[in-house]
């Protein structure tokens, strides 16, 4: 699956679901993991791909992430049987086409189709 992020610092309310979530259903990889008593900050990104981040950090505020591929349809239809769908591939009126759904912490993922 050829995902991109673009960026983002997500909360958590449970490390090791939102750990699974992204390195074993997006097959990110984990490129930092640092804890300070309870508190834990991951870092995970694209497997291979130089760039961009999403820090997974306590619970505080309700950010989005947003991600990019070039194949949408391919992504929704894995993604679709995984996690909660919020938006199913639209076109938007801006000229965008994207889909959005809930990680296990209830962080919105948008993800664009690169065009």
């Amino acid at each position: 699956m050829d995902i991109r992020i673009r960026a983002s610092f997500l909360p958590h309310h449970d490390p090791e679901a939102s750990l699974a979530f992204y390195r074993d259903v997006l097959g990110f990889v984990v490129r930092g993991d640092v804890r300070r008593g309870r508190v834990r900050w991951i870092t995970v990104g694209p497997a291979g791909r130089a760039g961009p981040s999403v820090v997974l950090r306590p619970v505080g505020d309700d950010p989005e992430l947003l991600l990019a591929t070039p194949d949408l349809d391919s992504v929704f239809e894995r993604l679709q049987a995984r996690a909660e769908v919020i938006q199913e591939p639209i076109e938007q009126p801006d000229g965008v086409k994207d889909c959005a759904f809930l990680d296990p912490a209830g962080n919105m993922i948008r993800v664009q189709e690169l065009r």
